[in-house]
């Protein structure tokens, strides 16, 4: 997967999608907005089971509890965890339908380093242009078709 100027190239298609607010960066921090370059493994799916089926064997289900920490500082900074969780962190499971298909990047993880940033996700957008705070998102029907045909390991080249 690459993602060009003009959309995210896999597999012999384009797919719209949106960036990060802060356009792309070579210095990510957290709460910076921005879209790390560099080349990047997919590491694992999330799926909201109550709301869609299972969109591959190695996706997993997000539960009521399940959040991503974003305490920098913290030993579980940048990785799921479950509430109660009493530091800073983001709901896995939302009210609305951006999370219910979640693709998980390596970026500044599993070794996760203080501020680099966190949860950099593959997900789909709210509306098409609309920046997100670091991830990627795609229209729901592109999402879908995307995971449908990645794998642990496939890479996300970010230019």
């Amino acid at each position: 997967m690459v993602l060009t100027p003009t959309g995210l190239r896999f597999q012999g298609r384009r797919y719209a999608c949106s960036i990060g607010k802060g356009g792309l960066t070579h210095d990510k921090r957290e709460g910076d907005g921005a879209t790390p370059r560099g080349i990047h493994r997919l590491v694992g799916m999330l799926y909201r089971p109550d709301r869609i089926p299972a969109p591959s064997a190695w996706a997993q289900p997000i539960g009521p509890g399940d959040l991503w920490s974003d305490a920098s500082g913290q030993p579980d900074y940048n990785h799921r965890v479950h509430a109660p969780y009493p530091h800073s962190h983001e709901a896995l499971r939302r009210a609305d339908p951006l999370y219910d298909l979640v693709i998980l990047t390596d970026w500044n993880w599993p070794e996760a380093e203080a501020g680099r940033g966190s949860a950099i996700f593959i997900h789909q957008w709210r509306r098409p242009g609309y920046p997100t705070e670091g991830c990627i998102a795609f229209a729901r029907a592109d999402l879908h078709e995307i995971a449908a045909r990645v794998g642990p390991a496939t890479r996300l080249i970010i230019r």
